[in-house]
């Protein structure tokens, strides 16, 4: 779809846009990369691809180790890099700035509420000047804290850390914890002795980051990623033994299906989990003898998805079954949960998703949407009564805490709101009453009566609505005359929630409106809201993003040569795609880690996240019609010769989620072919992978870049 369908580009829009590239240095010279065309012919349709050569064709072996890429590649990337820097130059000082602002919105030793299990209470946290959290305990009651992890003490020296899973055995003598060194997310796994608390000599390599103990803590599984980086196999390892001995316990022979593995918090059940984004399929192994075969609950049926969640001798199960868009709970005996047992419990209500399930010795609790809102369902099991928690805001955001104790009457869970800092609540669900433990401290001070979140709702093209959650200053002029940051998403289902964000304070308060556009494609109105925006319905997650941004210029908010709009990842594709279809609605865009180069990477079996996405996208590789359908929105192959506007990407060097020459492509192509005089800017994070720099302050550097580039092309520096 062209712009010119999405209405015509007003004059005053195209003279702001082009002053908005006066504010960068004009000597500076993006880099100019060599063309060498490469032709590919799929469905008798022949493309070429002038860029492919910055795909490294060993990027298998780049990710464990970075500095086998290829010297030409790391020359480009580096020939960005300081592009960027002399554009931006003139803006490390605001950079600095902002990110004392936002670290001062930290409460730098803040730690968690310890969750109780037998003896002890577990918790986690960050001490003053901390880059990386820590794990402790203290005895059940209250005591002296004992730390059994410190994530700064293990990043020393590690040009990038993120920790994974953190789990204690049961009986509470080991820790298994699992890290990443390279931001490739391939995970090593190490046991640390309670007691001694130094890690025993095995270590497990090239793990998804976490495990499952046994019940006896005698070992655990885990998953193993292959060569194509995906997780396909599920090992136990016996404590004491050699890596090299695990046994394997399932493989999964679909490379269009990844493994995943968890437990009961009876520790009764290790659930083996296959599925992709449209179908699931279960297995369970006795967490008390591990030794046994798994045990396939429901053969995977496409479009079929279920998930188990033990209530003792009874499964309660979150499924789609019997035409159940929106899901519903079924039971099955432990004994016998296979199919024909499955008794409808919650019974689908359409409009109502069911997110997740939780269950305890008396009461079954459910997170659920309505009406674009969440609220948490407790249900009595013994009556089947059942009474809501819910909230008055516009917009808020609500989440289940995990519990590792099951015979309580005590549900903890947490609410903010894009005005109200996060708060933790113990909830009695016999009494029902609800018991503040903890309000998101913000160090230099937040007053949420200074702010106003509001809700609107946009009109898409074909007549939906698309929800918008917003916050502002108290006081804000509604004359067109705020900048504003209009952030998206819209892919896997996946919702945006309306949470608390310190960081975005720094622009709302210099008079900006930050704005989330609930898009298609996510699930805030229900599975259907996911459905349309999906395959073949993929273009309406692009004009509902671009009718949002007409609307709020529409209702005051802003006006077009002031909107940034904002997307990571899926929610990249998003902006390449927008701002391919309409650049005339945006005053400049930020791309983080963005999947531009949809049809290519749809085409590479080869790539970690292909085959499982196919039933997001399409097939191209098989369908003449998913080809088509992205070759019509892929940003990389539909770059056009039209004034864009100043764009940032974000990309990592070791990311196996968006390969870093996705966005490398896309910006040459955008500077080859694009029309204007507005620059375009890449950063690629040479020591890190999908998630950026991995410590909590180390990343403001990032969004402070981000910010002060909004900042920037809004006029607002």
């Amino acid at each position: 779809m062209s712009s010119d369908s999405l209405g015509t580009r007003p004059h005053t829009i195209q003279k702001e846009q082009h002053m908005s590239s006066k504010t960068f240095p004009s000597t500076a010279t993006p880099p100019k990369p060599d063309a060498h065309p490469v032709k590919d012919v799929r469905h008798g349709i022949e493309r070429v691809d002038e860029y492919a050569w910055m795909r490294a064709d060993n990027w298998q072996e780049v990710l464990r180790d970075p500095s086998l890429l290829a010297p030409e590649i790391r020359a480009h990337l580096e020939a960005e890099n300081a592009y960027e820097k002399a554009l931006m130059e003139d803006t490390e000082a605001l950079q600095k700035t902002l990110v004392a602002e936002m670290r001062g919105r930290i409460k730098e030793d803040d730690t968690s509420v310890p969750a109780k299990d037998g003896p002890f209470a577990y918790g986690g946290g960050f001490r003053t000047g901390g880059e990386y959290p820590r794990f402790f305990r203290t005895p059940r009651e209250g005591g002296e804290e004992e730390v059994l992890l410190d994530g700064d003490v293990e990043a020393e020296g590690k040009s990038y850390f993120r920790l994974g899973g953190a789990d204690h055995s049961p009986d509470h003598s080991q820790l298994l914890w699992g890290h990443d060194d390279k931001g490739s997310e391939l995970y090593t796994l190490s046991i640390r002795d309670l007691a001694t608390g130094r890690d025993l000599e095995e270590t497990v390599a090239e793990t998804g980051g976490s495990g499952e103990w046994d019940a006896a803590g005698k070992g655990f599984f885990y998953t193993r990623l292959d060569a194509n980086h995906r997780p396909s196999k599920v090992f136990y390892h016996a404590v004491g033994t050699a890596p090299e001995a695990d046994r394997l316990v399932y493989e999964e022979a679909d490379p269009g299906f990844f493994v995943s593995v968890s437990s009961s918090r009876l520790n009764d059940w290790i659930y083996i989990s296959a599925h992709d984004h449209e179908t699931a399929e279960c297995r369970l192994v006795p967490a008390g003898d591990p030794s046994a075969a798994p045990r396939l609950v429901l053969p995977r049926q496409t479009n079929l998805q279920y998930d188990l969640e033990e209530g003792g001798d009874v499964f309660f199960i979150l499924t789609n079954a019997d035409d159940a868009k929106d899901f519903k709970i079924v039971t099955a005996p432990v004994s016998a949960p296979s199919r024909e047992n499955w008794q409808d419990l919650v019974p689908h209500e359409p409009g109502r998703l069911i997110l997740s399930i939780m269950a305890f010795s008396g009461f079954l609790v459910r997170l659920e949407r309505k009406d674009g809102l969440p609220r948490i369902v407790v249900r009595a099991r013994a009556s089947g009564e059942e009474h809501t928690i819910a909230f008055d805001e516009e917009a808020y955001s609500l989440g289940l805490h995990g519990s590792y104790e099951y015979d309580t009457d005590t549900l903890r869970f947490s609410y903010s709101s894009m005005t109200t800092p996060e708060q933790v609540f113990d909830y009695d669900m016999r009494t029902r009453k609800r018991t503040l433990l903890k309000t998101q401290e913000v160090p230099s001070g937040h007053d949420p009566e200074d702010y106003v979140t509001r809700r609107l709702m946009a009109p898409a093209g074909d007549g939906e609505l698309v929800p918008i959650s917003l916050v502002h200053r108290k006081g804000l002029a509604l004359d067109g005359s705020a900048p504003c940051l209009l952030y998206g998403y819209g892919a896997y289902g996946m919702a945006i929630p309306a949470s608390f964000n310190t960081n975005c304070l720094s622009l709302v308060d210099r008079g900006f409106v930050y704005a989330i556009a609930h898009i298609r494609g996510g699930k805030e109105k229900g599975y259907t809201w996911y459905e349309d925006g999906k395959r073949e319905k993929k273009i309406n997650s692009f004009t509902d993003f671009i009718a949002c941004a007409r609307h709020l210029v529409a209702e005051g908010y802003t006006s077009h040569d002031r909107i940034v709009a904002e997307g990571g990842s899926a929610g990249g594709m998003l902006m390449g795609a927008v701002a391919n279809m309409a650049p005339d609605a945006f005053g400049g865009i930020v791309a983080a880690v963005p999947f531009v180069d949809v049809l290519n990477t749809m085409l590479d079996d080869t790539l970690p996240l292909t085959p499982p996405e196919w039933p997001e996208w399409g097939n191209p590789i098989a369908l003449r019609s998913d080809y088509d359908t992205i070759a019509a929105y892929s940003p990389y192959d539909n770059v056009g010769e039209k004034p864009y506007p100043p764009i940032l990407a974000l990309a990592g060097l070791t990311d196996p989620r968006v390969t870093y020459w996705e966005p490398a492509k896309w910006v040459a192509r955008l500077r080859q072919r694009g029309t204007g005089t507005n620059p375009v800017l890449l950063r690629t994070n040479l020591d890190a992978g999908h998630a950026g720099a991995s410590g909590r302050f180390t990343r403001l550097e990032e969004k402070a870049l981000t910010y002060a580039f909004v900042l920037k092309v809004t006029g607002n520096v």
